[in-house]
């Protein structure tokens, strides 16, 4: 959700080599943003009453909108636009966890989501950061079908929210290292080919460098805030280093 919508695919396009469909009116000028012709995001202005900080959201798959939404009331989260058709697409909502991360609910009709991931210029993964990680964690753990695994790490603490045998999202506590006017926020990571150049693009045309560029046993990645404030972050899944850290089933 951007207030210039021009401005964020000029960036987007040259970080991330996205290109980008026609806007749509119908629908509030909703842009697809493609890489290789598969969609791998949207860009959209902001919606009345929502204007402010520019920002990425994620939706999260769910077979009944409504359901859901109910589902986020009764754990103690707070459902800020109600379910809502969006032609033939599928049904949308957005909505805050309790310790206050914006997040968005899908249910698909003909669109079904990514047509790519984890390739270079597509999603690749999200994390959940938060102060309040036991609010976090039992929200999550209640509204979707999540098995939670936790990193054995002293350093940070890290959880992983499986579906099935698979890894889909993350969750760390923010330290004092995050300002406190930050608040809680649902961070997503982009593939690209080289995470180093990735980030040089970006500064270059007035992105700002938050973290990295480090490597890890997941990736080579760094995070950043793009020209309107927007915080997303960049990983070279290629590119890895140490062993894999130890996990345990919460």
């Amino acid at each position: 959700m951007f207030s210039d919508v021009e401005g964020a695919k000029r960036f987007y396009s040259d970080v991330l080599g996205w290109t980008f469909g026609e806007s749509s009116s119908e629908y509030g000028n909703y842009t697809q943003a493609y890489v290789d012709g598969k969609a791998v995001a949207a860009v959209v202005p902001p919606m009345p009453g929502q204007e402010g900080q520019s920002q990425w959201c994620l939706y999260f798959a769910a077979p009944d909108a409504a359901a859901t939404a109910g589902k986020i009331r009764e754990n103690g989260g707070e459902v800020l636009m109600e379910p809502m058709q969006v032609g033939d697409f599928g049904t949308m909502c957005l909505a805050r966890e309790p310790s206050g991360a914006v997040f968005g609910v899908w249910q698909a009709g003909t669109h079904e989501g990514f047509e790519a991931t984890a390739t270079p210029g597509a999603y690749c993964w999200a994390e959940v950061f938060t102060r309040e990680p036991e609010k976090a964690d039992t929200f999550f753990s209640a509204v979707f079908p999540y098995r939670m695994k936790q990193m054995q790490d002293h350093a940070v603490d890290y959880r992983m929210f499986d579906v099935g045998e698979n890894a889909v999202l993350g969750r760390m506590k923010m330290t004092d290292d995050f300002p406190p006017e930050v608040p809680s926020y649902i961070n997503v990571y982009f593939t690209v080919d080289d995470c180093d150049e990735a980030v040089a693009r970006a500064t270059k045309l007035g992105g700002v460098l938050r973290f990295g560029p480090m490597s890890s046993p997941f990736g080579r990645f760094a995070a950043l805030s793009d020209p309107q404030g927007a915080n997303f972050s960049v990983i070279d899944i290629t590119t890895t280093e140490g062993e894999m850290p130890k996990v345990k089933d919460v």
